[in-house]
């Protein structure tokens, strides 16, 4: 479609959106290709005389010219998405584990083995080294070879429900294990043992954050 007429340029665009719910990217660097790149869903201006009008339409301006420039800018978009996917995911499975070992254990012996300013105080870690860690996580090769997210797709996908269930119940299972037999595995008789045994629970959650 490089030499074709403006409008059928905008046509093919318009059908892929609309029929096909596909998600398009459109190049471009004069002023006929405005209309077609304002209805793309990415716009890329290139070429060395780039119009104004052009520029006003476009998402993205590739300032060298050069083709693999996009690749590497899909490239870092996806790692993006991808890095935003894990975090989300361990975000939901530390909370629905630390909420749930509360809840529950409140109802069943009436004390909750973390307070809240514990609670508080493992989502904010979490939340700022988290988001750091997966933030500065480099892209790799592979992700090119993945088919591209489609229009619509849900951003917590099945394999994350199936990860943050199955992480969550056996997290769950453990900790309850030890929240309720802790004191008979580690021998704990003093005054001071359902402490201890608290600090050994939220202390793994701060592991859990470290990771």
């Amino acid at each position: 479609m490089d030499r074709s007429l403006p409008l059928d340029k905008h046509k093919l665009v318009t059908n892929l959106r609309s029929m096909h719910k596909e998600v398009v990217a459109v190049t471009g660097d004069g002023t006929n290709d405005a209309p077609t790149l304002h209805e793309a869903d990415i716009g890329l201006a290139t070429g060395i005389a780039r119009t104004e009008v052009a520029k006003e339409n476009v998402d993205v301006i590739i300032l060298d010219d050069n083709f693999s420039t996009i690749v590497n800018v899909a490239k870092w978009g996806r790692t993006v998405y991808i890095n935003i996917q894990k975090f989300v995911q361990f975000h939901l499975t530390v909370n629905i584990v630390a909420l749930m070992i509360n809840f529950i254990s409140a109802c069943i012996s009436g004390s909750a083995p973390l307070t809240a300013v514990q609670l508080l105080w493992v989502n904010l870690i979490m939340d700022t080294l988290g988001a750091l860690e997966l933030a500065t996580e480099p892209p790799h090769d592979g992700l090119m070879n993945r088919s591209p997210m489609r229009r619509g797709v849900s951003f917590i996908t099945r394999a994350m429900w199936r990860n943050i269930a199955g992480q969550s119940i056996y997290q769950m299972v453990l900790l309850f294990v030890f929240n309720f037999a802790g004191k008979q595995i580690l021998g704990l008789n003093d005054s001071d043992a359902t402490i201890i045994l608290n600090t050994f629970i939220f202390n793994t959650f701060v592991g859990d954050t470290k990771v």
